[in-house]
């Protein structure tokens, strides 16, 4: 079988995902399909968190999931211009999260940072709120933002060309958002306790079933047993605990204590 069709598997992984991402939001993310027929390629919007130096912003990303998901990971490319150690000049995300489960003792990743079958689209969401907050210096995709961001940080916010640059980005990105009709969270209590941010423009309501074909009920069994456990009781958890099982007030917890904790440490 190609391995550019995808497998029924990575269409029920991705339908249980984004269906409880819409349910129960990740705190300063939004997500949205780019197609209302692909699951294989999302639009995920970041709000810059308060009190940061991305305060006020709206970050958009593409991200596209492969054929065989979760068993390879997603990419994320940023459409909004970010200026970060670890964002490519073409808006390509470098993260540990997202890449292959390889052992290649070059690159400075232990195997646990890699990507593996258990993660998930709110894993990596989560990821990528901490990576913003704490550039990854070591390898950068961005030699002269890796440089001009310890500069800033050493300083100890002194020198201010770093914060200048993502100050103005995300001024112009909140700007980009208001003319969508996106309301940017702006306080502390707004991004962390609302679970919902409202937009102006009605979104239509997916019916997750739609995106199940019986034609791909044929492709590749042997991922689905692997997928289900193979004990055919429609337990999910093969998905991984972080998914199903994980409570949404720990990744609330999660999501908003990574910036509380870093506040004093980003905000001069």
């Amino acid at each position: 079988m190609s391995n550019t069709v995808p497998t029924s598997s990575a269409l029920r992984a991705l339908a249980l995902e984004y269906k409880s991402l819409q349910e129960e939001p990740v705190e300063g993310f939004r997500v949205k399909l780019l197609g209302e027929d692909n699951l294989f390629e999302w639009e995920v919007a970041i709000f810059g968190p308060p009190d940061t130096l991305y305060q006020g912003g709206y970050f958009k990303a593409h991200m596209k999931f492969p054929p065989d998901y979760p068993y390879s990971p997603p990419s994320i490319r940023f459409l909004t211009k970010v200026w970060h150690p670890n964002v490519y000049e073409n808006g390509d995300l470098c993260i540990s999260i997202l890449h292959p489960p390889v052992d290649d003792p070059q690159s400075g990743e232990l195997p646990c940072e890699r990507w593996n079958p258990t993660q998930s689209v709110r894993t990596v969401l989560l990821s990528v709120i901490s990576l913003l907050n704490e550039p990854n210096t070591f390898s950068p995709a961005n030699v002269d933002a890796s440089v001009m961001y310890r500069r800033w940080r050493d300083s100890k916010g002194k020198d201010k060309e770093y914060e200048n640059i993502i100050r103005k980005q995300a001024q112009v990105a909140r700007m980009d958002a208001e003319k969508e009709g996106i309301v940017v969270p702006l306080t502390l209590e707004d991004y962390c306790i609302k679970t919902q941010v409202k937009s102006t423009t009605q979104e239509p309501q997916l019916d997750m079933t739609d995106f199940y074909d019986d034609d791909y009920d044929d492709l590749d069994t042997d991922s689905d047993e692997e997928v289900d456990g193979g004990d055919g009781d429609g337990d999910d958890s093969a998905y991984g605990p972080l998914h199903h099982t994980r409570p949404r007030s720990t990744v609330v917890r999660t999501a908003c204590l990574n910036w509380i904790v870093n506040i004093n440490f980003i905000k001069y």
